[in-house]
């Protein structure tokens, strides 16, 4: 952690549909948080709380993202609760573009993320007549489809065929007949074959509600159960859209699933180009200071 933090280290917490995260502002690239900080200040009773962390970095000053500078100013250097680097967070993105609104970084409308999963487009919406932040629109990229087609999940005893997803980070998405057929979800279901997912994957849990309309729980590697993953519902959809008999790319028309999780409701549209689009809300709740010393002091 750089010395210029001496004085205290700014936060916020923000939420997407009730995924959670704390955001670290860090313009200029000076803060060096390794895994067991970046835990520390996700804990849910020792630290701030939250399923991921949010850096907010010009990708100019960040060697993970310099080479986007071109394309997009801020990186949105992404952590899970455990530390662990993830590729990308639907649900963050649309935190991090919000706080770039709110913080008078960026102005409502279109504008662009870096993330380890390429740029992400982003539209955000200006907040309503009484106040209440506009909707986020996210362009999340083509889904990707990778062999094996089918890959299998378990939990405990019970089996399922799952459809292989990436959306820039990796998903198994599993249709169930109920939402508690996947348990607790407190650790991660099991998925076969291994070699399908060398880095962990996330775990989709699906029910139908309705026409073009369906209900999910998600495992989150590295975070657990969470209460919404961007990423996920547009890999449920993609993989919905799919088992309907549904392909954009050929049929020439997009699709639009509706897709409800136990902290919201998001929109994922997919166009005949391969394009994934998720609409949905975000919310910054609080901001503070951390106190270094206790970032810095050891566990225990």
């Amino acid at each position: 952690m750089s010395d210029s933090t001496a004085a205290g280290l700014p936060f916020l917490k923000g939420h997407g549909t009730e995924n959670d995260f704390v955001i670290l502002p860090d313009p200029d690239g000076r803060l060096d948080l390794g895994p067991a900080q970046v835990a520390r200040l996700c804990d849910r009773r020792a630290g701030i709380g939250g399923d991921g962390m949010l850096r907010v970095v010009r990708s100019a000053a960040d060697p993970a993202a310099a080479h986007l500078a071109g394309e997009a100013e801020w990186f949105m250097d992404y952590r899970n609760a455990d530390g662990s680097i993830a590729e990308m967070c639907g649900n963050g993105v649309r935190v991090f573009a919000h706080y770039l609104v709110h913080a008078g970084l960026a102005e409502p409308g279109p504008l662009a993320v870096a993330t380890r999963a390429g740029v992400r487009r982003v539209t955000v919406a200006g907040d309503g007549p009484d106040g209440t932040p506009g909707e986020v629109t996210v362009d999340m990229g083509r889904a990707l489809l990778p062999g094996p087609d089918a890959v299998e999940v378990a939990v405990g005893d019970r089996r399922w065929p799952a459809r292989n997803v990436n959306m820039g980070n990796p998903h198994a998405v599993a249709f169930v007949d109920s939402l508690a057929d996947a348990g607790n979800l407190y650790t991660a279901p099991l998925t076969t074959p291994a070699a399908a997912y060398p880095e962990g994957v996330n775990v989709e849990f699906v029910v139908d509600r309705g026409p073009r309309h369906v209900e999910m729980r998600v495992h989150e590697r590295g975070s657990g159960e969470t209460r919404s993953c961007g990423t996920g519902a547009c890999a449920v959809a993609v993989a919905t859209a799919r088992r309907d008999g549904v392909d954009p790319a050929v049929t020439g028309e997009p699709v639009s699933y509706t897709v409800d999780l136990p902290g919201g409701r998001l929109v994922i549209e997919e166009f005949p180009d391969g394009r994934v689009e998720m609409t949905g809300p975000a919310v910054i709740v609080a901001s503070g200071t951390l106190d270094p010393a206790w970032l810095g002091a050891p566990t225990g």
